[in-house]
């Protein structure tokens, strides 16, 4: 299996930036492309964006493109997500996943345990 852990996640006021992190390890040997979701207080989990292993496929949900910047670090074993200009609206936990079973949008087989970013206005 694969295990995950992010970090990198707190508070931060409305125009701020954080960088947030994730470690994987077990089998990545599988070369499993990688992504990130967020869960916001009182709504359903949703796609922020994913990176295939090379990083030549990357793709971004509309809410965050032009703002959040993926990328990896394979010899680290890490997924990044670089958040820039962070709006209220941006508070949820936010998750790494590995792993996309059908399509990079939906179902992952691992996830991390999440970490928190709020963002203040």
């Amino acid at each position: 299996q694969v295990l995950l852990v992010e970090s990198g996640g707190g508070l931060v006021q409305a125009g701020g930036s954080l960088r947030l992190s994730c470690v994987a390890s077990g089998r990545t040997f599988n070369n499993f492309a990688m992504g990130w979701f967020r869960q916001a207080p009182g709504k359903e989990r949703e796609f922020v964006a994913a990176i295939s292993y090379s990083g030549s496929n990357i793709y971004y949900a509309d809410s965050v493109k032009g703002r959040f910047t993926i990328s990896r670090d394979n010899a680290k074993n890490t997924l990044y997500l670089h958040m820039n200009s962070l709006k209220p609206e941006d508070t949820a936990v936010y998750y790494c996943a590995s792993g996309p079973r059908r399509d990079y949008f939906s179902t992952y087989d691992y996830w991390g345990q999440g970490t928190q970013v709020t963002v203040s206005s």
